[in-house]
């Protein structure tokens, strides 16, 4: 039951990390500090919603370690489709990333885009997989049944 709870959260995570997603790579906004960092603050907390989700699409009586399993799940899906997205828009050329000063530089440097995009598709999995995780046990340890 802790994959399909997952699945299910991961699933929607997914839908709702395409909105951040999209402004993050379309719009112009790479050279604006602040809203890039609420940008990344937003998305790490839809990562945690993700994880609360799939807390409650367990099954009862919930654990937290089942909670946690079941968040893992979920961030780690909707963590690949954000990193995948990214990854799509720097691969085509249609990110906005490209155009800011910091990744112009690893340019000038020698450093390709797609290596850059590389990390992207790798860190966000991992970072969403253990943020969701953490939601999901906390909301599991609050609300058991």
């Amino acid at each position: 039951m802790t994959g399909k709870a997952g699945l299910k959260a991961g699933a929607i995570g997914a839908a709702v990390m395409l909105v951040p997603g999209l402004i993050n790579h379309l719009l112009p906004i790479a050279e604006n500090a602040a809203l890039t960092y609420t940008l990344c603050g937003v998305s790490m907390a839809v990562y945690a919603a993700t994880g609360v989700l799939a807390g409650f699409f367990l099954a009862r009586p919930r654990t937290p370690g089942k909670g946690a399993g079941a968040g893992a799940i979920a961030g780690l899906i909707s963590g690949i489709f954000y990193g995948g997205l990214g990854f799509i828009m720097i691969a085509t050329g249609f990110s906005s990333i490209l155009a800011s000063a910091q990744v112009r530089q690893a340019i000038e440097q020698g450093i390709s885009p797609m290596i850059l995009a590389v990390v992207g598709i790798t860190c966000n999995p991992i970072l969403g997989s253990a943020l969701a995780a953490i939601g999901g046990a906390i909301f599991a340890a609050v609300k058991p049944d």
